[in-house]
This record gives C-alpha cells, sequence and structure tokens, in this order.
C-alpha cells in the first residue's frame, strides 16, 4: 500500500468490510502506541462530537471581544504564575 503525495490511502475492500467501514461514511483516525488506527464512528457518535463542538464554539462566541486588549502574554503569566 502507498501514501500518495496528498497522504492518501485506498484501504482494501475486504479490509473495510471486515471493520464496518462503508461509502460516505465517517472515521475517527488516532495514534495509539505508534500506530495508526482508523476505526468507524457510527451515525450517533458522529452526531455527539458535532453537537460538542457547535456547544464549545458558541460559547466561545460569548467571550469573543471581553478580553483587555491592552494585557499582554507577559501580563497574563505574571497573573496566573504560582497561583494557589
Amino acid at each position: 500500500m502507498r501514501v500518495s503525495e496528498k497522504g492518501q490511502v485506498t484501504i482494501p475492500k475486504h479490509v473495510r468490510e471486515q471493520a464496518g467501514i462503508r461509502p460516505n461514511s465517517d472515521v475517527m483516525i488516532r495514534l495509539e502506541g505508534g500506530r495508526v488506527i482508523i476505526e468507524p464512528v457510527d451515525g450517533a457518535e458522529s452526531r455527539s462530537m458535532r453537537d460538542r463542538m457547535e456547544r464549545f464554539l458558541k460559547e466561545l462566541d460569548k467571550l469573543e471581544g471581553t478580553g483587555d486588549p491592552a494585557l499582554g502574554a507577559e501580563d497574563v503569566m505574571r497573573e496566573t504564575r504560582d497561583r494557589t
């Protein structure tokens, strides 16, 4: 098996079938002990991840414009250093 210049790999049909990876399905790719693991993501898990991301982005949007633009990175480090 060869990786294309774009980083693409074709998963052989028999492997896809055994893993339950169907055309246009979502897969999760992760590293585990130096190995690349590719596994199918069921619809509920995929929706759950999308919902979590949407909630996170909404919360992040609420913070927009709330910071002090005069506060630099060193100021933040000084304020947060050695907190107990």
